[in-house]
């Protein structure tokens, strides 16, 4: 969005308890979290959070990803970048602070930091500018708070306002995704997506794949916004982007998804399958139909898959429940960016969703698996 409405970042939405009850006995064996190592990657148990998994860090857009039993987190600070590392995402929030970039030539605001790994070396892509000026950025290194250079802007395809840029392999193909605008001015916020040659080199042109035009995601605008863009592989090996939807500036702020059908083209984006409404967000007119609003926090938005390697590749089977954190206003609490924490939640796969669609080309439908997230 653009500077005047985007400020500090948005809030993260976590899913409701409604999973609780809908998830059954069935799935109560296997709602857990598994021990370090396995082939699925899947993290150590994590400590007890906080009051409905509130840490003490006030702060947006949470990045998170594990490396061993290690946690590492990246925030943007004022004008800088820091990196925290701890034994639990509950830990990252009291860990100690590194800063590892500094805003040195005045490149302006530093918005949503997002730590990657590729080659078991670290990339930090981060947004940095004023107004229509917002860019991508990325640093990179061997050491996760440690030994960064100097900041790259990523040549991303025709040069447009971007933020929220992260980058995933998805079969083979290293690709980049992000929210930005289609022309010089400040319309509506997009997701595009474009080839990668490299952590540091997009190639080729950039392929919209959502818009905010839905009208569980058009409550709250001016602009109207799809943000956050995080990927993640689903048990049937189908790539999802699931993502940030309404203002941030607003309680109505979400996650929604967008899944591509089994075989799709990434760059098409009639491939790409829509949530019927928001999966984690704290107002119930807007959630899909089975998903029910949040309890503790209103808002919840701009999320992190807490992944082994931060790699999609190591996604969770069906069945356990995985961590991830995102960024919330606890109920209660007056609804502004100041009032923002990082939360611990957890996420499972969900099965036999169908997300439908009318007038647009091909099949009107797509089943297949959906996310649940929970406080």
């Amino acid at each position: 969005m653009s500077d005047s409405k985007r400020k500090p970042r948005r809030p993260l939405r976590r899913s409701s308890a409604l999973g609780a009850i809908a998830l059954g006995a069935a799935l109560a064996a296997t709602l857990f979290l598994s021990p370090p190592g396995t082939a699925q990657g899947a993290p150590p148990a994590r400590e007890a959070a906080g009051p409905q998994g509130q840490t003490s860090l006030r702060a947006a857009d949470p990045s998170v990803l594990r490396v061993g039993s290690t946690y590492v987190g990246v925030q943007s600070t004022g004008g800088g970048i820091v990196v925290r590392q701890a034994s639990s995402t509950d830990g990252l929030a009291t860990a100690p602070a590194r800063q590892v970039w500094a805003d040195s030539r005045g490149r302006g605001e530093v918005w949503a930091p997002e730590i990657v790994m590729d080659g078991g070396r670290y990339y930090i892509y981060f947004t940095a500018g004023v107004g229509a000026a917002h860019r991508m950025f990325v640093i990179s290194s061997a050491s996760p708070d440690s030994g960064y250079g100097a900041e790259t802007q990523l040549a991303l395809p025709d040069g447009k306002w971007a933020i929220d840029g992260t980058l995933f392999t998805f079969e083979g193909q290293r690709w980049f995704v992000w929210s930005g605008w289609a022309g010089d001015t400040n319309v509506e916020q997009n997701l595009y997506i474009a080839r990668m040659s490299s952590p540091t080199q997009p190639t080729g042109a950039r392929y919209v794949i959502s818009q905010p035009r839905e009208s569980w995601e058009r409550v709250v605008g001016n602009p109207f916004i799809n943000e956050s863009p995080e990927a993640i592989k689903d048990p049937n090996g189908q790539l999802h982007i699931a993502y940030s939807a309404n203002g941030s500036w607003s309680e109505q702020y979400c996650l929604a998804d967008l899944r591509l059908r089994k075989g799709g083209d990434p760059t098409y984006v009639w491939d790409w399958y829509k949530s019927n409404g928001c999966l984690f967000g704290s107002n119930r007119a807007t959630m899909m139909a089975g998903w029910d609003p949040t309890l503790h926090v209103n808002g919840p938005g701009h999320h992190t898959f807490v992944l082994l390697h931060g790699d999609i590749n190591t996604s969770p089977p069906a069945g356990p429940r995985f961590p991830s954190m995102y960024h919330a206003v606890a109920k209660g609490t007056p609804y502004s960016w100041a009032n923002r924490h990082w939360y611990t939640g957890t996420f499972v796969w969900w099965g036999d969703t169908t997300y439908s669609r009318a007038n647009v080309p091909g099949p009107t439908s797509d089943r297949g698996w959906s996310l649940k997230f929970f406080e």
